[in-house]
C-alpha cells in the first residue's frame, strides 16, 4: 500500500512538473505569439528571402510559434526593430551589432556560425576590377571607393580602421566614398565602374559574396582581384531581445543549436554550405567589435 501511495505521489509530482513547463511554454506563446528575425541586407531582397525561407519554417516549427522574417532595407533598420521591440530575433554583422548595443539597444548575442574549416571568423578585403592597374592601396589616391552601410564591419568599419592604420582619411584621400547600400551592389557598383576599389566580406576563396553572385550570375569571379585582405573578424552573431523570458531564449537556443541535424538543408541553405555548426557565445566575445565601433567612432569626431 505503500509504495503504490508513493508511486502515484511520483506520478502526480511528475504530471504537475510536466503541466508547470507545459504552462510555461504556453505563457509565452500566449505573449508572443509571433516572433520577427530579420537580418542586415549582406545581399538583395529576394536572395535573402530565398535563403532564410526554409529556415524561418524550420523555427516556426520548433518554437510552435509563427516565425516571421523580415528584410530590412538597412543596417540600421535592424538595430531600431530591436530598439522598439518589434524584431524578436536580428542576424547582425559584428559592427552592428556593437552598434545596438553601444546606442543602448538591450540584446544578447546567442550563436553565430562556425565555417566549415572550424575556424570562426571572416575578412575585410578591398576589391579592384581585375584589368585595372591598381596593385595597392597607394595606387588608388583620388580614385572612388565603395562602402557598404556605415554600420558594416566588413563593408566599412574594418575598412576604416585599416586605412586610419595607413594614415589615410578617406574623404580627403579619394575623391568620392559612396555608401552602396549591401555588398552586393559594392561588387556591381565596381563591375560598372562607378566605384574604382570595394570593401566587402570574404572567407575563402570558395566563400565570400562574390561566389554567391557568381552563383547567381551577377558577377564573374575572375574580373575581380583582392588587392588587401585584414586580420580575421568575428564571425556574425544572432541576437535576441533580452526582455524575451527565460523560456523562450532556451528554446530559441535550442532550436539554433540543433539545426544542424534537424534541419540540414535549411541550416546549409543559410551559407550554401559554408557553415558546419552553430556556436554559443555572449557578449564578451564581441567586446573587441564593440572597442573598434567606439575607436571608429573616435574617429569621425576628430575629422568632423
Amino acid at each position: 500500500m505503500l509504495t503504490r501511495r508513493l508511486t502515484l505521489a511520483t506520478t502526480a509530482a511528475a504530471s504537475l512538473l510536466a503541466f508547470t513547463g507545459s504552462a510555461h511554454a504556453q505563457g509565452w506563446r500566449t505573449a508572443y505569439p509571433e516572433l520577427v528575425l530579420a537580418v542586415v541586407p549582406a545581399e538583395n531582397a529576394s536572395g535573402v528571402t530565398e535563403r532564410y525561407g526554409p529556415f524561418i519554417e524550420y523555427l516556426s516549427k520548433e518554437l510552435g510559434v509563427k516565425v516571421t522574417l523580415r528584410v530590412a532595407n538597412d543596417y540600421a533598420a535592424v538595430i531600431e526593430g530591436q530598439r522598439n521591440g518589434s524584431i524578436h530575433i536580428a542576424g547582425y554583422g559584428p559592427a552592428s551589432y556593437a552598434r545596438a548595443v553601444v546606442t543602448g539597444v538591450k540584446v544578447e548575442p546567442f550563436a553565430t556560425s562556425v565555417n566549415a574549416d572550424g575556424t570562426i571568423g571572416y575578412y575585410s578585403v578591398f576589391y579592384v576590377r581585375a584589368d585595372s592597374p591598381y596593385r595597392t592601396i597607394d595606387d588608388l589616391k583620388g580614385k572612388n571607393l565603395g562602402l557598404v552601410d556605415p554600420n558594416s564591419t566588413s563593408g566599412n568599419n574594418v575598412p576604416r580602421f585599416v586605412l586610419n592604420k595607413m594614415k589615410i582619411n578617406p574623404e580627403t584621400y579619394f575623391a568620392r566614398v559612396t555608401y552602396t547600400g549591401s555588398h552586393e551592389n559594392a561588387v556591381i557598383a565596381l563591375q560598372q565602374k562607378t566605384v574604382d576599389v570595394a570593401a566587402n566580406w570574404w572567407n575563402s576563396d570558395d566563400d565570400s559574396n562574390l561566389t554567391r553572385m557568381a552563383k547567381k550570375g551577377l558577377a564573374k569571379k575572375e574580373d575581380i582581384r583582392i588587392i588587401f585582405k585584414s586580420d580575421l573578424i568575428p564571425n556574425s552573431p544572432y541576437a535576441y531581445l533580452s526582455s524575451l523570458p527565460p523560456d523562450l531564449k532556451a528554446a530559441i537556443r535550442k532550436a539554433f543549436d540543433e539545426a544542424p541535424t534537424k534541419a540540414k538543408a535549411a541550416f546549409a541553405k543559410l551559407s550554401d554550405g559554408k557553415d558546419s555548426e552553430f556556436k554559443s557565445v555572449d557578449a564578451k566575445y564581441y567586446e573587441p567589435v564593440v572597442e573598434l565601433i567606439k575607436f571608429v567612432d573616435q574617429l569621425r569626431k576628430q575629422k568632423s
